[in-house]
């Protein structure tokens, strides 16, 4: 039976080679407000929502063009084109899920002439006075560590008889990953599975996630993580 396998990426961090969030909130905001906000994010003291409500909050964008003058300079991972061709070549679908906006992520997708890619995130108004009002459509209680619950898209997106692979880097990605067959990490998310003892493919760019995937899809018998399975079958009986 030929094996079936969805691809869910990470945006800020992973297909740009910064997160352009940091970027954005460094430039508009105090440093030392932000690093507070940060900090209490990652130490589970505030949730994802909480922290981006926080950040929009105390920004202050002088106008559209300042901002767009910051997300324009922001690059993306050059190999990730090569992993587009090569998604499409091997007929895998593919999501980006990124915790971030999809003002930047619209913009840069554009740039780079990617704007047929799929992704689910938070969504940003601009006002006319240049305040940034976040709202969140994925929003999820149970998901703490990211305001677009990553982990319903891939639920949503994929089925028992499919693979699941994540790519990602940091925080929103660590709840989420768990809930995939394969899991490619570099950064944060590298070190929590390092912690977690969770089996993963550590990455530096979508070259070495391309190597490694040509290698599972070539394998005559696939298996899928075991604790990976048990995660989703509790979601599939809570709900």
């Amino acid at each position: 039976m030929e094996k079936i396998f969805k691809v869910f990426i990470d945006f800020d961090g992973t297909i740009t080679k910064r997160d352009v969030g940091d970027a954005i909130f460094l430039k508009f905001c105090d440093e030392k407000m932000v690093s507070d906000i940060i900090e209490k994010l990652l130490s589970d003291k505030i949730s994802a929502k909480q922290s981006w409500v926080s950040l929009c909050k105390i920004a202050k964008i002088p106008g559209k063009k300042e901002l767009n003058d910051i997300i324009d300079v922001i690059e993306i991972d050059s190999t990730f084109y090569e992993f587009v061709e090569f998604c499409n070549k091997n007929k895998i679908e593919f999501y980006v899920l990124s915790d971030g906006f999809d003002y930047y992520i619209n913009r840069i997708f554009e740039r780079e002439g990617l704007e047929h890619i799929n992704f689910y995130s938070n969504k940003l108004e601009i006002t006319e006075d240049n305040h940034l009002i976040p709202h969140f459509p994925y929003l999820d209680i149970n998901c703490q560590t990211s305001a677009n619950c990553k982990r319903n898209h891939i639920i949503n997106h994929s089925s028992d008889d499919e693979f699941t692979v994540f790519i990602g880097d940091g925080n929103s990605d660590k709840y989420t990953a768990q809930f995939c067959d394969f899991i490619f990490a570099k950064a944060d998310l590298l070190k929590f599975c390092e912690k977690e003892r969770i089996t993963y493919f550590p990455f530096n760019d979508f070259k070495d996630v391309i190597n490694r995937m040509e290698s599972l899809i070539s394998k005559k018998r696939l298996k899928k993580r075991h604790q990976a399975e048990l995660k989703r079958k509790e979601i599939y009986i809570a709900e």
